[in-house]
């Protein structure tokens, strides 16, 4: 059980339950960054289970069904543009991740946070880089929020279909870059990111 022995070194020095956190959505030019906290039972074999980004969207589905059915407790909650703007994206996706922890039914000790950084989250917790390949709970959360973020682009996608969102996602594809030529941007997208990106292209 590779993927749980960071959490089992934690357990076995005495630590209580651990909740995994994870984000989806950092990178992309428009939509809300998605955030996911699970508890996992320990030592749980879920197989398959690994890093969202090395699985295929179909098992990433398939996954999200069976950690959402046997977690102890999962919360899933994201930031929206505006408040990626306002706040810029480290500080919404700290915004995420806590309104994620704060939807768990059971209170964690301790949040292990994907990434080197966790200034922002409100409970104990420590940053674990490469944690979503490393720790089974991170993992687990990892698929939740990237499959949920998925899913809501899709939705999104019907409320503007020229762009093709139920594809990309929102990440800069060349499509996107396309249809932002043609179309201009959108009140989901991230301006500032386009700005940075893309502004002698769009003119922003």
């Amino acid at each position: 059980m590779e993927l749980w022995s960071f959490e089992n070194r934690l357990y076995d020095s005495g630590c209580g339950l651990i909740c995994g956190v994870d984000e989806a959505g950092r990178g992309p030019l428009a939509g809300p960054v998605f955030a996911a906290a699970v508890i996992l039972p320990r030592g749980i074999d879920i197989p398959g289970l690994n890093d969202s980004k090395k699985l295929t969207e179909k098992r990433r589905e398939e996954l999200f069904d069976v950690i959402t059915n046997c977690a102890l407790s999962y919360g899933v909650a994201f930031a929206t543009e505006q408040e990626i703007e306002e706040l810029n994206i480290l500080n919404a996706t700290f915004l995420a991740m806590n309104r994620a922890i704060a939807k768990l039914s059971i209170r964690p000790e301790l949040a292990l946070i994907d990434g080197n950084r966790n200034s922002g989250i409100k409970i104990p917790s420590i940053p674990v880089v490469g944690g979503d390949g490393l720790c089974a709970s991170i993992a687990a959360a990892s698929i939740l929020a990237k499959v949920s973020r998925d899913r809501y682009m899709i939705e999104i996608a019907k409320k503007y279909p020229q762009y093709g969102f139920e594809k990309h996602k929102g990440y800069g594809t060349d499509q996107h870059y396309r249809c932002l030529r043609e179309y201009g941007i959108t009140a989901i997208h991230r301006k500032s990111f386009l700005k940075k990106l893309s502004g002698e292209v769009l003119g922003l």
